[in-house]
């Protein structure tokens, strides 16, 4: 019992030796880029709490998908190129510079999200990302025609 006692205290004061060496080693700086460990479990995170999170109940989308990707894109010009760039793909100074960095959204990490779950990114943000929420200043129509928009983000910048 004594041996299992002392073998659970060393064990836990080595964790918390690492732990606190990893603790000094993080910076908040945004002006290196994150380590493929971070990037790593932050995309991952995000990705589960979304999928999460997107379970509620939505609006339905437009009946005429014409019309909202012609809609979503006037909308994204003004709400969402000055970050994620006017194509999507290219992000201006505002994106580029903040961290985590706004998505290109024609990605393979931002095109595999779903309907559900791109129209709950748009409506509730992404807190402490620089994503803003919109669900308070676009009707739920026009959150639905910017998702359809991005949609329709070409997968390769020089493909237009």
């Amino acid at each position: 019992m004594k041996c299992a006692f002392i073998t659970l205290s060393v064990a836990t004061a080595l964790v918390v030796v690492v732990a606190l060496f990893a603790a000094s080693q993080f910076s908040l700086s945004a002006l290196q880029e994150p380590g493929n460990m971070e990037t790593y479990l932050a995309t991952k995170a995000r990705h589960i709490l979304v999928r999460r999170s997107s379970r509620e109940a939505l609006p339905l989308a437009p009946s005429n998908l014409a019309a909202s990707i012609e809609e979503g894109d006037k909308l994204y010009g003004t709400e969402c190129g000055d970050c994620h760039g006017q194509d999507g793909h290219k992000l201006t100074d505002a994106g580029r510079w903040m961290y985590p960095r706004a998505a290109d959204l024609i990605s393979p990490e931002v095109q595999q999200y779903s309907d559900r779950e791109l129209f709950w990114i748009v409506r509730n943000g992404i807190r402490l990302s620089g994503m803003p929420a919109f669900g308070r200043v676009e009707t739920d129509e026009h959150i639905w025609n910017l998702v359809n928009f991005v949609r329709t983000l070409p997968a390769a910048p020089n493909s237009q």
